[in-house]
């Protein structure tokens, strides 16, 4: 199943963030420190790749510290780009932020240059909320669900520093579909996009082989050691739902209600501290989607061409094609 959710707010977006980019010194793009790849926009990237770029690896504080860290090594190895761990409700290391960006407009500041700052990511990921803890207000709406904001809005964090509030933009295609599905569990797709079992699937598949411990500690499904890694993640689920309750007649289990279930003690970040994705792994998925959609592009240009040849009409006595 691919997920994809592009709804026409986020095409409103894209428009307001090619224009406002033309004035703005540094692009904060906050992510989800438990996906970090796949809450990357690569559209983002795109518009506002030839600006310095911080990289705030948000949630950090329900993330597997190990792999915030190789994480952060990964984005600080990229060319004109910081990254900062971080959790958005704290005000202490949110502040840091102003630093990063002068770090990286060492020019910008003061009333003459006041530093000026977009800041993006995908919906859900803790944006509004760092907002809110940078300029000490609430200014912005915050919420367990994707596309709260809907509207850009300028927002004052200090005399000489303005930040640009944007809504939570996705891309028009996911051509990476693990990114598809992690996306899906952080809450940053509209529920109407996808199939909320086949997600908790996923995920499952995700944890069992690498924080099995944290699923049993929820779960308390009495396996033994090793156990739960040979499982199928249908398997799997069908276990968490019935040692839930999550039954229907004839002793069957709801496994609707089961994937709800896990799909809100990950968002919840009641599972333990977890992240999805490695950087290593991430490369692959996406050399991966990009093989993919290439084979598709070259498919569909052929089947282009093949009809363009095709589309002259024969005389029906010489058997000659003629112009239609």
């Amino acid at each position: 199943m691919a997920i994809q959710w592009f709804p026409g707010h986020m095409h409103l977006t894209k428009k307001a963030i090619t224009e406002r980019i033309k004035d703005i010194d540094v692009v904060i793009e906050v992510l989800d420190a438990r996906l970090p790849g796949s809450s990357a926009n690569p559209l983002l990237a795109e518009i506002t790749g030839h600006k310095p770029t911080l990289k705030v690896l948000n949630k950090q504080d329900v993330a597997d510290p190990a792999r915030t860290a190789l994480w952060v090594d990964w984005y600080n190895a990229q060319k004109g780009t910081r990254a900062v761990p971080l959790d958005a409700s704290d005000p202490a290391p949110a502040r840091k932020l102003i630093d990063a960006c002068h770090l990286l407009a060492p020019n910008r500041g003061g009333m003459a240059k006041p530093m000026r700052v977009l800041i993006c990511g995908v919906p859900n990921v803790g944006k509004s909320t760092l907002i809110n803890t940078l300029s000490n207000k609430r200014q912005a709406k915050t919420g367990d669900e994707a596309g709260i904001t809907k509207l850009e809005q300028r927002i004052t964090v200090a005399d000489d520093f303005y930040l640009w509030d944007t809504p939570g933009m996705l891309w028009p295609r996911i051509i990476v579909p693990e990114s598809g599905y992690n996306l899906a569990a952080s809450g940053a797709v509209g529920r109407n996009a996808y199939d909320e079992e086949l997600v908790a699937l996923e995920l499952l598949r995700r944890l069992q082989h690498h924080y099995a411990p944290l699923l049993e500690a929820r779960y308390k499904l009495g396996l033994p050691p090793g156990a739960m890694a040979e499982m199928q993640d249908d398997e799997l689920l069908e276990a968490i739902g019935r040692k839930r309750g999550a039954m229907i007649s004839g002793g069957r289990v709801n496994l609707q209600k089961a994937a709800e279930i896990v799909m809100t003690d990950f968002r919840a970040a009641v599972l333990g501290r977890i992240t999805l994705e490695t950087p290593e792994q991430f490369e692959s998925w996406l050399a991966a989607g990009l093989a993919q959609d290439a084979e598709r592009t070259a498919k569909k240009e052929a089947r282009a061409k093949s009809r363009g040849k095709g589309s002259g009409r024969r005389d029906p006595q010489s058997g000659d094609a003629t112009a239609d």
